[in-house]
């Protein structure tokens, strides 16, 4: 097998790419592994400084970086942002929706009890996580169908598969994404042909902004629910975000053309293991 031919299998030259909560860890890891295959990317984020400077790290290494500040909750900033890069690049390629998270409001802890969590908290996290994934397919999954090419990539988590204590919201939110994704790849596949692609990934634990207090003490030491998850993980340690990006780029590579409508684990052996 020569290295051209697998150089053609993976590469993304010449895309287009928009990575929602790029100017996150582990987005800006997938932003930044998307131009290193080639893609144009567009950091889409609601930090506006930070969409900035990961654009500009972009650009720096050789790559073409657009920051688009906005908010996925937001469908008129989605539209503009969406205008912004077809009136620079003319097409989208690759939607990758890494939008999401937690907080601390919207979780049981256990000296609480799931009968007293309000509403209140949990809506904001029920719509960053699904919402923020349903709204930019639709805005940018549009002309993908118009092209009858293209590919979304959703992030699911470890907590669709098996329970877990606390992140009530979160979990079922995540649940949600992964089965919206699954409808949202028969859809295109039968309307718009295999060239309109749907999967996901499922990251195991990485070290994040969201999580890093309650996974790491100020020490940097394990806390009690760090050690549980490293015990659980046959691997032995937190991923590293670079360790997400060449399952996006198969994912959204030509190599993958076949592939729609699964949820890919990158998870150290996490879902695999019963702990016995």
């Amino acid at each position: 097998m020569s290295e051209q031919f697998l150089a053609q299998l993976f590469s993304l030259e010449g895309k287009v790419a928009i990575v929602t909560g790029a100017t996150g860890v582990l987005g800006g890891a997938m932003a930044r592994g998307l131009a290193q295959a080639g893609a144009k990317v567009g950091v889409l984020g609601r930090r506006a400084a930070l969409a900035e400077q990961v654009a500009a790290e972009i650009t720096a290494a050789g790559g073409e970086g657009l920051a688009l500040p906005a908010d996925v909750l937001q469908i008129d900033q989605l539209r503009a942002a969406y205008d912004t890069v077809m009136a620079r690049w003319g097409r989208i390629d690759i939607l990758v929706n890494a939008a999401g998270g937690n907080s601390p409001e919207a979780i049981v802890a256990p000296d609480q009890h799931f009968f007293d969590l309000p509403m209140e908290a949990m809506q904001p996290i029920l719509d960053l996580n699904l919402n923020g994934t349903l709204l930019p397919c639709q805005v940018f999954g549009r002309v993908m169908a118009e092209q009858r090419q293209g590919c979304i990539v959703n992030i699911s988590s470890m907590a669709v598969a098996r329970a877990m204590t606390r992140t009530v919201a979160y979990s079922a939110a995540k649940a949600a994404v992964e089965n919206f994704t699954r409808w949202l790849a028969v859809e295109m596949a039968l309307k718009y042909g295999i060239g309109v692609r749907v999967n996901a990934i499922a990251p195991g634990y990485f070290l994040g902004e969201q999580n890093r207090r309650l996974l790491l003490n100020e020490d940097n030491t394990l806390t009690s629910r760090g050690q549980a998850i490293i015990r659980g993980t046959p691997a032995g340690r937190f991923g590293e975000p670079h360790e997400l990006v060449s399952t996006l780029i198969w994912l959204c590579s030509p190599g993958a053309g076949f592939v729609t409508g699964v949820t890919v684990p990158v998870d150290g052996g996490f879902s695999a293991f019963t702990g016995i």
